[in-house]
């Protein structure tokens, strides 16, 4: 029986294909985490890489890793097998700058599911629809004592004058490897946050877009500075290139 379609029980990994690097063991050990944490069955990184390597080839290309589950129909029961698929598409043109808006929705800090990248993805979905019907490139998702979270599809960081921050984990929110990978090499602070106004200016990052300046929330306009996105697009290009 396939539990993914039942039950909506399912990982997978958003990744920017340049070879084997770094940047693609973390995507690796975040999915096996993942189902370690929550008791699932999982490929071997051998299988993963090579799984990918025979579809994506040598391209610099947009991958999804779809990791799915068979077992049981009875809803609490754990699945006894995996199954995977690899969706290979061209990689998208990151926007220079996007404005965003604040989403209706709100995410409970200890929802158990926001930490893991599961194809339960239609709170994202709605967050995101939300955003493009009021003309905005995305929305921030807050949580239940209005601090923030992230957005529908990436990680926010805010910076004030050189000092970077971003929204602490224990807020309700998934740590991505995007965020990791800057964490280990620059001093980014993680912090409670719930005044938009604090900060100088606010960047989202993730695996596909790299970091992108944000140009406003709502009516808050933040400044542009390509000096912190240098460094941060260093950093990623960096681990790019860096072998396991």
């Amino acid at each position: 029986m396939n539990r993914s379609l039942l039950f909506g029980e399912g990982f997978f990994e958003t990744i920017k294909w340049v070879g084997e690097n770094r940047k693609l063991k973390r995507h690796y050990e975040r999915l096996k985490s993942s189902c370690i944490d929550l008791g699932y069955p999982y490929p071997s990184y051998e299988e993963f890489l090579n799984a990918i390597n025979e579809v994506a080839k040598d391209k610099k290309v947009y991958v999804k890793f779809l990791l799915t589950f068979e077992g049981s129909s009875y809803f609490a029961d754990y699945p006894n097998q995996y199954s995977y698929s690899v969706i290979v598409k061209d990689l998208p043109k990151p926007p220079s700058k996007v404005k965003l808006c604040i989403s209706k929705s709100r995410r409970h800090s200890r929802d158990p599911v926001c930490k893991y990248k599961t194809t339960s993805y239609l709170f994202n979905i709605l967050v995101k629809r939300e955003a493009i019907k009021r003309g905005f490139y995305d929305a921030l998702i807050l949580n239940e004592q209005d601090l923030v979270c992230e957005t529908s599809s990436s990680n926010i960081l805010f910076f004030k004058g050189s000092k970077i921050f971003t929204p602490h984990r224990e807020c309700g929110l998934l740590y991505g490897t995007t965020l990791a990978s800057l964490s280990e090499k620059l001093d980014i602070r993680e912090e409670k946050i719930k005044n938009l106004d604090a900060f100088d200016g606010a960047f989202i990052v993730n695996s596909l877009i790299g970091c992108v300046s944000v140009e406003s929330i709502e009516d808050i306009n933040y400044k542009v500075d390509e000096e912190i996105k240098k460094e941060i697009l260093k950093v990623l290009e960096d681990e790019e290139r860096t072998h396991t």
